[in-house]
């Protein structure tokens, strides 16, 4: 298993109280698999993300990444761990205006500290990887809203993470664009051996993962296996 969460707790201050975000989830992730949460909002899926991407410690429970217990790390030990070993594909791409696609996914090679010589032959790849190695001089402006979101793809997995962890990737997409956006992330999960968690509302989809899992009030229906 690449991603482990085991009875994983965690609450927000709320007034006098704690606000539970989390109730005990548990979570097997196996590399080369995608698993859908899906659930209604509020009901604890970015929270889920956000734990699961080491960015959110929670109270109680084990996380698990590539085989690191990310729990007894401290801050700076995580930030690594994120860099090496988790991608993240956030809901809107956020590129840089200025840069090209390729340049996109080289910047991340810069600020993770890795080696610069070798980074514009691995974003090419990855390019080509999402279908788009015919646009890699062009910059977000030239570009639609399925392909900038392809590239957001490609540059989170420009580290080669092991964790994959996406957050509604087709909120901004019509049927068509995003049905081929989730079948991009299925067939990338497989050939890079990715444990990838999918985060959506869109369930015309589903089909498409090996799970679905849901959300209601911070609990996790119990998957089924892969």
């Amino acid at each position: 298993m690449t991603l482990t969460l085991a009875d994983v707790t965690l609450t927000y201050p709320d007034g006098d109280g704690r606000l539970t975000a989390l109730d005990r989830i548990s979570l097997d992730v196996p590399a080369g698999t995608l698993t859908a949460v899906v659930g209604p909002s509020g009901s604890g899926k970015s929270s889920l993300l956000a734990v699961a991407a080491t960015l959110v410690t929670p109270d109680e429970g084990r996380v698990a990444v590539a085989g690191t217990d990310t729990m007894g790390l401290g801050r700076a030990q995580q930030a690594q761990l994120r860099r090496e070993q988790i991608g993240i594909v956030f809901q809107q791409p956020n590129l840089l205006p200025s840069l090209t696609a390729a340049e996109q996914l080289q910047v991340m090679t810069h600020l993770s500290g890795g080696a610069v010589r070798g980074a514009r032959g691995r974003a090419l790849e990855l390019l080509d990887a999402v279908g788009l190695a015919d646009q890699a001089g062009r910059r977000p402006h030239q570009l639609s809203g399925g392909q900038r979101q392809r590239i957001n793809i490609a540059r989170a997995l420009m580290n080669d993470p092991a964790v994959l962890l996406v957050d509604e990737p087709t909120s901004a997409l019509d049927h068509e664009r995003g049905a081929a956006v989730l079948d991009l992330l299925v067939a990338l999960t497989r050939e890079r051996s990715t444990a990838t968690v999918l985060v959506t509302h869109d369930l015309i989809h589903l089909d498409r993962a090996d799970r679905t899992v849901r959300m209601d009030d911070g609990r996790l229906t119990a998957p089924e296996p892969v």
